[in-house]
């Protein structure tokens, strides 16, 4: 018998639903230095200061605790800044691939994903 395929696969823009024409849906931020690892459709908040993303973390106080975006594609930002491709408003996604901190509740998740309509990033 053949092998079964049951690792996770996380491609670019893998919990995109729909988005609107061209680059639209889509912007390019700074990943702060210290987030880790972070893999496509991670929901990301926003720190105040330095205007960089971070996972999102609702017991912070940095301004990374409401939702602002969804990391389009992978990074490693465990030793520096990385650029990259964010989805931050006009898209239709898949709501139960998208990628939590751990330790986020789902009455937390509740209100990132009401955070992200605000934007119009609609979970389905």
């Amino acid at each position: 018998m053949p092998p079964i395929l049951e690792e996770e696969i996380r491609r670019t823009g893998h919990y995109i639903v729909s988005e609107s024409n061209g680059y639209r849906s889509r912007d390019v931020g700074i990943v702060a230095s210290g987030a880790g690892k972070l893999l496509s459709g991670t929901v990301l908040g926003q720190v105040t200061a330095t205007k960089k993303f971070t996972p999102y973390d609702p017991a912070a106080t940095d301004g990374s605790e409401a939702a602002a975006a969804i990391l389009y594609e992978g990074c490693d930002a465990t030793s520096a800044d990385v650029k990259r491709t964010l989805t931050v408003r006009d898209t239709e996604v898949q709501a139960d691939v998208l990628i939590w901190a751990e330790g986020v509740t789902d009455a937390q998740k509740t209100a990132a994903l009401a955070a992200l309509s605000e934007n119009g990033i609609v979970a389905r």
